[in-house]
């Protein structure tokens, strides 16, 4: 599979019905709380303006329009995913301050020094060519202006269980070591890099997901919902072997954040 269909694939899993039955609003560990801890290690303010890579279903961009008045422009590949999102700013009466775009990470179609933050909740280890796309954040951020990730970490090698489509599709195929992520951002030329672990956030997430999956493959056994295609078995050995993996230290999740260098 090459990239392109690998992104697609991604866009097309996060839009689907068995995504939000299994994940809720939130597509990512810790929810709102942690995006708004996110928001306040940015030190967001009503004069930024953020640019929210991957916003899905747009919570996070209209709570963080919410809470800190900033003005939020959210990208995604999943048009569907944008037009819920727009759906919910407006019901939210915050369409003056949140928009959302179809985007692509990796190729930002914004001009340089566009934005004061770029924020990026659990979906960069998604995308295949990270480099590009830590390029891209600092291209379109200011002078000083601030990046916030959120995503899955590891501390070794994961098991072959957790090395396939669908655990990519899930952000943990391709988790990186805090180190590797700040790499990144040395490499885009961003300072001041800082790593605050959330491990549990990701633990409580992984036992929601075994809980809602046995609920929803009842449901689904019963003839009370229809999800072709759905391998339970495929899904619960994945999550369990998740769940494995963030009892044993090896995946966990962390906030990082870092500052466009001002030369």
């Amino acid at each position: 599979m090459n990239d392109t269909e690998l992104k697609s694939c991604c866009a097309a899993a996060y839009q689907s019905d068995f995504a939000r039955l299994l994940l809720g609003d939130s597509f990512h560990p810790g929810g709102l709380p942690l995006t708004e801890r996110l928001g306040k290690l940015l030190a967001l303010s009503p004069s930024d303006h953020v640019l929210d890579v991957a916003s899905g279903g747009g919570e996070s961009a209209i709570f963080l329009a919410t809470r800190f008045g900033c003005r939020v422009t959210g990208i995604d590949l999943g048009e569907t995913n944008i037009a819920h999102a727009t759906s919910r700013a407006e019901a939210a009466n915050v369409s003056t301050l949140v928009q959302f775009r179809i985007g692509d990470a990796e190729r930002l179609h914004y001009t340089d020094a566009s934005f004061d933050v770029v924020l990026c909740e659990c979906a960069f280890c998604t995308f295949p060519d990270k480099r590009a796309a830590t390029r891209e954040f600092a291209r379109v951020l200011r002078s000083g202006g601030r990046l916030g990730l959120s995503d899955l970490t590891r501390s070794g090698e994961l098991p072959t269980e957790l090395a396939g489509l669908l655990a990519w599709i899930a952000c943990i195929a391709d988790a990186r070591t805090p180190e590797e992520y700040v790499a990144y951002l040395d490499q885009a030329e961003f300072q001041s890099p800082s790593v605050e672990p959330h491990d549990e956030a990701l633990a409580q997430m992984v036992r929601d997901i075994q809980g809602r999956l046995l609920a929803v493959e009842l449901m689904a056994r019963l003839e009370k919902m229809s999800l072709p295609d759905v391998d339970f078995a495929e899904a619960k050995a994945m999550a369990a072997s998740a769940a494995g993996a963030v009892r044993s230290g090896l995946l966990g999740y962390s906030l990082i954040t870092a500052i466009k260098s001002c030369g």
